[in-house]
């Protein structure tokens, strides 16, 4: 019971971080400091789309899952809701492509707006 709970913990992580790095720079408008947190998150998830690399939190989910037993239509609310938004079935490499650039591209433009805000200044 607990490697599944845990495991939907590092599923809703997994979730937050998705979250933060996308539009994680809207929050940077508001709370500047808040872009040496973003910057990094923001950058791996780019390189994580761009390379085609793993995230480290999935294999560690994989492996709670198997630890807990899970198999068969026993799921949770987590894994049967939020599961499919981190790990679409379409999720192509042209998709993986498409949406790392969709991620660079709204937090540079988050990003180039807020350095002419400024330097403007």
């Amino acid at each position: 019971m607990i490697y599944r709970l845990t495991a939907d913990f590092v599923v809703l992580i997994h979730l937050g971080f998705i979250l933060f790095a996308v539009v994680g720079g809207f929050l940077v408008l508001r709370y500047r400091r808040l872009a040496f947190v973003h910057l990094p998150a923001w950058l791996w998830a780019v390189l994580i789309s761009l390379c085609g690399w793993v995230c480290p939190l999935t294999p560690l989910e994989n492996w709670l899952r198997q630890r807990s037993g899970a198999v068969g239509y026993d799921v949770s609310f987590i894994e049967h809701y939020l599961l499919p938004i981190i790990y679409p079935g379409e999720l192509t490499r042209s998709v993986q492509i498409f949406l790392g650039l969709l991620v660079l591209g709204v937090n540079l433009s988050i990003y180039g707006w807020i350095a002419c805000r400024v330097f403007k200044t």
